[in-house]
């Protein structure tokens, strides 16, 4: 099954762009998923276990080298079937 990610990250401290930027970059780091970044928000459309896995390490990495961050994601199961 595909899923659709659809996130923004809105980082606790005043030099936000930096934080999020790395995010993006991480987001297309990562093989075998489509990522497409727009004004407010980065989708990832993959295979379900290849997304969750992704947007798991992703939060994690990002809150051990930002620390604090507001993450608001939407999730589309089957979307692109």
């Amino acid at each position: 099954m595909n899923l659709m990610l659809d996130i923004s990250m809105y980082p606790l401290r005043e030099d936000y762009i930096p934080p999020i930027d790395a995010v993006i970059e991480k987001l297309n780091s990562y093989p075998g998923v489509e990522v497409k970044t727009h004004a407010t928000a980065t989708t990832v459309l993959g295979e379900y276990d290849a997304v969750m896995n992704i947007l798991r390490e992703t939060l994690a990495w990002s809150h051990e080298r930002f620390g604090k961050a507001v993450f608001v994601a939407r999730l589309i199961p089957g979307y692109g079937s």
